[in-house]
């Protein structure tokens, strides 16, 4: 991630009426249920027996932390299940969302613990425990056959569930503008990102978590840093919304859950039709650390570089992105 970034737009009253929907969007997602079995909150005109009637999901995990998740789409449908990035939340999937439950696929889009309408646990804001959230979903819903997508940090989450939880419910892998094998800049990484980078960004969460989030998403996310470059107010108004519902201490913790994991080891276990998925102009997760590295990994994987696209392409080039996945899947 740059380490300077370039000041955002402000439209403090339009933000101020997204927050305050998006705190009362946050604790109708905090449903109270009791051991780990997926709740369904009842409304006037809907039954617990049809429990796709009714849009907030819950699971509640064995540490008593829930998971808030989409379920889009017929549940006959082959399942697809989408992990988000830093500080984002399933919504960031919307596009891919739609596009796939649109053409017959069951896409189910969690919000990772500490993030969007998911609890906000002081402690278990790792990869190992994002991995081993995402295994109990599955688990619960009783999914098998999966095709496991993951953007960014989410990809991380993937790769981690596959190296604690392996293959044997998984049908392919998807890793998108992903930060796996390892972001971080070491003597055996040296194409990563230096430590001060994200030191920048834990300072810029404490200093001003709003304003850190809406310079990302203004300049390097999007790309709308660069020449010529024509910046959507929805793109930024939306990551910053996503941010700001999110935790503070869970998305300072994730800086170093994203950064620092090594997935080297997880990505060796991939033994399922792998497509990795980046842009070339990508100044978030640079492309030489990330998908070029996990494909020498993953010998099979196949690789597609998005040229000059940025690191949010699922929003930049979503028509390219959607088409791609459903491609993939049904491949």
């Amino acid at each position: 991630m740059a380490t300077e970034l370039p000041p955002g737009n402000t439209a403090t009253s339009r933000r101020t009426l997204l927050l305050a929907g998006a705190l009362s969007a946050t604790a109708a997602g905090a449903l109270g249920t009791h051991q780990p079995a997926v709740a369904q909150q009842a409304r006037p005109g809907t039954s617990r027996d049809n429990p796709r009637s009714n849009p907030m999901n819950t699971i509640t995990l064995r540490d008593g932390v829930q998971i808030y998740f989409k379920d889009w789409g017929p549940r006959t449908g082959q399942p697809v299940v989408l992990s988000h990035g830093w500080p984002l939340n399933a919504d960031s999937w919307e596009a891919q969302a739609f596009h796939l439950a649109a053409n017959g696929y069951r896409v189910i889009a969690h919000d990772r613990r500490g993030h969007g309408r998911s609890s906000q646990p002081w402690d278990g804001n790792d990869m190992d425990h994002y991995a081993d959230d995402l295994a109990q979903l599955i688990e619960a819903l009783d999914l098998r056959n999966v095709s496991m997508f993951g953007f960014s940090t989410g990809g991380g989450e993937v790769a981690r569930y596959i190296g604690r939880h392996g293959t044997g419910r998984v049908a392919r892998l998807a890793l998108i503008s992903a930060v796996p094998p390892l972001m971080l800049k070491t003597e055996a990484n040296p194409d990563g990102t230096p430590i001060e980078a994200f030191d920048s960004l834990r300072a810029g969460s404490l200093a001003d978590r709003s304003k850190l989030y809406l310079d990302i998403a203004s300049g390097p996310f999007f790309g709308f840093n660069r020449p010529g470059a024509q910046p959507s107010q929805g793109m930024i108004d939306s990551f910053w919304l996503q941010g700001m519902m999110a935790g503070h201490k869970n998305t300072y913790d994730c800086i170093r859950a994203f950064s620092e994991t090594d997935f080297t080891q997880d990505l060796r276990r991939f033994d399922r039709p792998t497509l990795l998925v980046h842009g070339s102009d990508d100044q978030i997760v640079p492309i030489n650390a990330a998908a070029k590295a996990a494909q020498r990994l993953v010998p099979h994987a196949v690789l597609k570089v998005y040229p000059g696209a940025p690191h949010g392409l699922a929003d930049t080039h979503k028509e390219q992105l959607n088409a791609e996945l459903l491609g993939f899947l049904q491949g």
